[in-house]
């Protein structure tokens, strides 16, 4: 909004305003003010939950410490969502297709986890909502994404053009001030179903190609298959990022790590000049991204000022929803969907360690008579809870591995 408001007085000449073209500028307002939002009103949100006698229920698994957490405020995901939301609204530009879609997003999944910590609060119901309506939601939601990016003309990526043999056509450009030559390669922008493969040279994926023996049909086709991959890719780091939400500030701290990968990786992908440099797709108006992930950055660290150990809130379903979804939707805007297994490794851990304590626990039941577990309980953070490690030092050694992860997640900008 306020990026509209310099458009307006942008002939005034005002002190200052200028600065609000930039899209530096304003994702450094978007921190400043989610940071803010989290940790100054934070603390009025925690009260009023307080006061609704808004606390969590608390199972008794065995682990240490656990019933403490006993009455300890939940449904902290508001204060979450207030913090990505709010900032923004306010310095996000909103005729931009990706940040549209990004506010969707964060308020459609943002909604379901709501109503799941509801059920559970106010009904007493611990089930919370129904798995299958949780289910149905992301379904709908990677429905709406995946429309989106296949109706709206603004959503683009740019190509080398290639002649008969398949290789990229280049031409000699004369620099009009300086009169310079150089050879550069021919470009158009179209719609695609391209995403990015990480350490390979020619680092690009069609979508297309897996529906090739289609012949006329894969134009079609190949959003069909596009549109499977997205709803799968969303309710898979949803729900894996719910699964992480399980000790102070690990889910939060994760989020925060991936948040800041996406955000450089948004930054160099809208940016023509480190796109060409780093040899990467550029991907007109993305640029735009980076304000609103400064804003998911700044309200998952500055959650963490109340959610790491001892947890004052916790983030709930309302929040651990939405953050998974949040990185799904962003990775795949970016095109860079194929990295989350490394990005959010620490989410595909915990999502994997649940998936093997069930299945060999069945295995071991209908073959031996008894279940039988390949951790002491799941999540595996869990498993490290049972065998003693303190709450603390688990989550920060989830921590350092997620960063090291998101590290190389980057590096595959020039590792080929």
């Amino acid at each position: 909004m306020l990026y509209y408001l310099y458009k307006l007085l942008s002939g005034f000449d005002l002190p200052g305003l200028g600065m609000f073209q930039y899209i530096s500028f304003r994702s450094a307002a978007a921190i400043i003010l989610s940071l803010i939002i989290t940790t100054a009103f934070g603390k009025k949100m925690i009260r009023i939950l307080q006061r609704k006698q808004i606390g969590e229920e608390i199972r008794d698994l065995g682990l240490e410490g656990q019933m403490q957490k006993k009455g300890t405020p939940t449904m902290g995901g508001i204060i979450i969502l207030s913090a990505i939301i709010i900032p923004t609204l306010l310095f996000a530009r909103l005729d931009n297709i990706y940040i549209l879609l990004m506010l969707t997003t964060t308020a459609f999944l943002g909604l379901i986890g709501f109503v799941d910590d509801y059920i559970k609060v106010f009904l007493k119901n611990k089930e919370g909502l129904a798995g299958k309506f949780k289910i149905l939601g992301q379904v709908s939601l990677g429905l709406i994404v995946a429309a989106t990016l296949f109706l709206s003309e603004d959503v683009i990526v740019r190509q080398n053009v290639k002649d008969a043999n398949g290789e990229d056509i280049r031409e000699i450009v004369i620099d009009a001030e300086t009169g310079e030559q150089s050879l550069q390669y021919v470009t158009e922008d179209v719609k695609s179903t391209i995403t990015t493969i990480p350490f390979i040279k020619k680092n690009e994926f069609d979508y297309e190609w897996l529906v090739s023996f289609a012949g006329d049909a894969s134009s079609w086709l190949k959003w069909v298959v596009y549109a499977l991959a997205i709803i799968f890719i969303i309710t898979a780091v949803s729900n894996a990022a719910n699964l992480t939400d399980g000790i102070d500030g690990l889910a939060s701290g994760t989020s925060a790590i991936s948040g800041v990968t996406l955000g450089i990786l948004a930054y160099v992908s809208g940016n023509i000049i480190y796109a060409d440099y780093l040899n990467i797709m550029y991907i007109p108006n993305i640029g735009e991204l980076t304000v609103f992930v400064a804003a998911f950055i700044g309200a998952t660290v500055g959650f963490l000022w109340y959610n790491s150990y001892p947890a004052q809130v916790f983030m709930g379903d309302t929040g651990s929803l939405a953050l998974g979804g949040i990185l799904a939707v962003f990775s795949v805007i970016i095109r860079k969907e194929i990295l989350i297994p490394l990005l959010c490794g620490i989410f595909l851990v915990e999502n994997f360690s649940v998936m093997i304590q069930v299945s060999w626990f069945k295995y071991t039941r209908r073959k031996y008579g008894e279940g039988r577990r390949v951790f002491l309980m799941s999540p595996i953070h869990h498993h490290y809870q049972k065998k003693g490690i303190p709450e603390p030092k688990i989550t920060t050694r989830f921590w350092i591995v997620g960063i090291i992860l998101a590290v190389l997640t980057i590096v595959t900008l020039k590792i080929r």
